[in-house]
């Protein structure tokens, strides 16, 4: 799963894994994202800005029990590798921007699959806001927050989730292209993806 704030390249950094993961991993990987592109994922994205909080935390809570249940598990289960643009760790933070408190968001999430290794990007504040003022709109959220104070829930996500034993490393962006963030995310999967020793 890659995590990490708005504007910090997730959906680039996501793509590129992908097609370096096909060329390595020697076997075939599914690329999906969160809000979903179902229609209740598709209806979330609409609607972020008139569902706010409890209602939107729960909304995303389902939208990601879909999502586990009806893509993630079946593509596990034919033999796929699942890179997800967001995952739990995005409702840990940006449903906390929206004032829900963090341990009632773990309720709504707490049986969700644990992936195998959680991905978080970080980068210099300053670099991510300039990314965020390019872009021709920003969704509720991304307004609301800064990349200061995602940057810090994230922080406080990665602690939280650390003492439910998910398997987490962060990936530092500042400095590197896409490509040469990909190339340390490899170098992080690299035990995963060794080949297992037959008995």
């Amino acid at each position: 799963m890659i995590e990490g704030p708005n504007g910090v390249g997730k959906t680039t950094v996501a793509g590129l894994l992908t097609k370096r993961l096909r060329h390595r991993a020697g076997q075939p990987v599914h690329l999906t994202s969160e809000p979903t592109r179902t229609r209740l994922g598709e209806l979330l994205r609409e609607a972020e800005g008139v569902i706010h909080g409890r209602a939107f935390a729960l909304a995303i809570a389902a939208d990601r029990t879909m999502h586990v249940e009806d893509e993630i598990i079946p593509a596990l289960d034919a033999g796929m590798i699942v890179v997800s643009d967001r995952y739990v760790q995005s409702s840990l933070v940006l449903q906390r921007v929206d004032a829900v408190d963090v341990h009632e968001i773990w309720s709504y999430n707490r049986y969700v699959l644990q992936p195998a290794i959680s991905i978080y990007l970080v980068d210099d504040p300053q670099v991510i806001a300039a990314r965020l003022a390019e872009r021709p709109r920003l969704s509720r959220l991304e307004a609301t927050a800064t990349p200061e104070r995602e940057l810090q829930f994230y922080t406080q996500a990665f602690n939280f989730l650390g003492r439910q034993s998910w398997h987490q490393e962060r990936i530092d962006c500042q400095d590197r292209n896409p490509d040469e963030v990909v190339s340390a995310i490899l170098d992080t999967l690299d035990p995963l993806l060794a080949p297992r020793p037959v008995a």
